[in-house]
Parts: C-alpha cells; structure tokens; sequence
C-alpha cells in the first residue's frame, strides 16, 4: 500500500527532530571528550592519581572502551542524521532505499533517519545474520 508523500509541513517537523537530535549528540561527543581528557590529565599527574589495584586498572580501562564505544556509535548516528537531512532537500526523505514506498511516519518518529520500511529493514538484517 502507497502512502502519500509527506507534507512540506511534516518535513519541517522531522528536520526539527533530526537537528534536535543531531544536537544532543554533540553535546554528548563533548561532554565524553571533555571527561576523557580530565582523566588523562589526571592520570599524568602525581602517583597517587594511578589505580593501585589490578581490578581497579581494568575497571578503569574497560570504561574508557566503553566510552569509546558509545563515542563511535553517537558519530555514526551523527553521520545518519546528517544523510536524513540530505535526503529532506533533496526530496528523497521517508522513501525506502530499497523498495521505493514511504516509509511509515511512526517509524520515522521513532527512528528520524530510517533508510528503510521495516518489510526491506527485517529482510535486510535476516540477510546480515545468515551471511
């Protein structure tokens, strides 16, 4: 079933979400590189600023991949959000890449920058799990 393609009204609704959006995650990438960099200061000072404990050493260092991790995931979303306004001028917004249906405004609610409905998104990752 086609739905009709979405009102410039709707459009102006979903780029406010995805600068919203967009927003917070670099609030987010600033204030994990702010902390990350307060710790390395620390722990280039004195001795006592050093985990003395082995436990507390990997604690330490499996938060810092943590937050490496979470860091990498907001660029990619800032990357996708980036692509949901490219594809706002350039008309393209809410059409699956794969089938060329629009794609439900509740999905796009939920997920600003989804690439795909969710029939082509379910078969798309059924595909990636049997590779």
């Amino acid at each position: 079933m086609a739905l009709k393609p979405l009102s410039a009204l709707k459009l102006k609704h979903f780029e406010e979400i995805i600068k919203k959006e967009l927003s917070d995650s670099r609030i987010y990438i600033d204030k994990a590189n702010q902390d990350q960099s307060i710790g390395a200061k620390e722990s280039s000072g004195d001795l006592s600023s050093y985990a003395f404990h082995q436990a507390d050493q990997g604690s330490d260092t499996n938060l810092m991949e943590q937050t490496v991790m979470l860091m990498e995931q907001e660029r990619d979303k800032i990357r996708l959000l980036n692509d949901a306004l490219i594809r706002i001028s350039d008309g393209n917004y809410g059409v699956c890449e794969i089938c060329g249906e629009q794609i439900p405004e509740n999905r796009l609610e939920i997920i600003p920058y989804a690439r795909y409905c969710m029939d082509c998104k379910t078969k798309e990752e059924a595909k990636r799990r049997h590779k």
